[in-house]
């Protein structure tokens, strides 16, 4: 491809499925280009100083709309941009500033009330495992019930798939897992 970029979207679409897509999906883009140039392009890489007065115990942005995770290193010297599933409807979308207060490997999970009320016939209790609806890794927000977490289910990836938490594939939480820290703060919007 030997076309003269022209815009800051070009670059950064272009840039996106350089760093994100699988060489498979490249194929599938050569073939059907609309169909994943149409999902590549709604990823927004933001300046953190548009969110964050510092970035004191690191940064992570949670992008509602354009269903993406960036995180900001205190130093600067990491950034990460990484897809994720959101909430699947306003009603259970939480918008803010917040926290990481706590960090698990090999969460458990229980679901809240309003989601036994919902589905009833989910179980109580989910030990730490391979189904396990948080994945391989957790980070708990100040917000209770709120996380963001790892899904073995990577069909929600890209979607408004969730109970309001922000997913994200598990190999993925599990470098962000490493990153971030206790006090590390947190905007969804």
């Amino acid at each position: 491809m030997t076309k003269t970029l022209k815009t800051r979207r070009q670059f950064v679409s272009t840039t996106m499925i350089g760093l994100l897509v699988a060489p498979s999906l490249l194929r599938a883009q050569e073939q059907e280009p609309s169909a994943v140039r149409r999902n590549i392009s709604s990823f927004s890489a933001d300046p953190w100083q548009d969110h964050f007065d510092n970035l004191q115990h690191g940064a992570i942005l949670c992008d509602i709309d354009s269903r993406a995770v960036q995180y900001w290193s205190e130093d600067e010297s990491v950034y990460k941009l990484y897809p994720s599933s959101v909430p699947a409807s306003e009603e259970l979308t939480r918008r803010g500033y917040t926290k990481v207060i706590r960090k698990v490997e090999g969460p458990s999970w229980r679901p809240t009330p309003s989601m036994k009320e919902r589905n009833p016939e989910w179980p109580d209790y989910w030990p730490p495992g391979p189904d396990n609806p948080l994945g391989t890794h957790a980070l708990y927000l100040s917000w209770q019930y709120y996380r963001v977490h790892g899904t073995g289910d990577t069909r929600k990836i890209g979607r408004q798939s969730s109970n309001g938490c922000i997913g994200l594939y598990n190999e993925h939480i599990a470098e962000l897992f490493a990153l971030a820290e206790v006090g590390t703060q947190v905007r969804i919007f």
